[in-house]
């Protein structure tokens, strides 16, 4: 019989394929037709906690949480495979009995035209710049500033991605007006 039941999941769970659902009703009604989240990522939002930009894609296997405070996820983000964004940690209150007191709950925003890196923890309290890029496995936690490139368990700045743009930017220089039209304080 176990070996039955075993087979039936196994079929059941092998058409099971992650893939990106396109369109999202963000808190205010507004339907971004250009965002894309996966059925495989797990999107938690009370009340109008979660805002998610237009042209957002949000990959496989994540846990995005509107629960606790503001989420703001900025226009032309991509938040790749195994991240975490968080608004609330029982990290510190699982010591006292779950305690309220000692929860850490926070909101937390990612700037428009952001990358995130798979296996990344974004933590309470933390506000990503526009136009940053998170490197993988990094654990991010505080105020960064825009263009900033974020690396590192804690994270911190490592570079300017205006100064890797410049670099793409002269190599291709058909790229320029697109460019500079999205990030106008150049």
């Amino acid at each position: 019989m176990k070996r039955f039941f075993n087979k039936l999941r196994y079929i059941f769970l092998k058409r099971i394929k992650p893939e990106i659902i396109g369109g999202w009703k963000n808190s205010n009604g507004v339907y971004q037709e250009h965002t894309g989240i996966s059925n495989m990522t797990h999107v938690s939002q009370k009340g109008d906690n979660l805002y998610i930009g237009d042209n957002v894609f949000i990959g496989h296997f994540n846990y995005i949480d509107g629960c606790n405070a503001k989420l703001t996820i900025g226009n032309f983000v991509e938040i790749t495979n195994y991240v975490n964004v968080l608004t609330h940690s029982t990290h510190n209150s699982i010591r006292f009995a779950l305690n309220e007191k000692a929860k850490l709950t926070g909101p937390v925003i990612i700037g428009e035209n952001s990358y995130v890196g798979p296996h990344s923890v974004i933590m309470p309290n933390t506000k990503i710049g526009k136009g940053c890029i998170v490197s993988a496995y990094s654990y991010v936690k505080g105020e960064f500033p825009d263009y900033s490139i974020l690396r590192g368990r804690p994270a911190r700045v490592i570079g300017n991605t205006k100064e890797t743009d410049e670099k793409l930017l002269k190599e291709y220089p058909e790229l320029q007006d697109y460019y500079y039209e999205r990030n106008e304080d150049n």
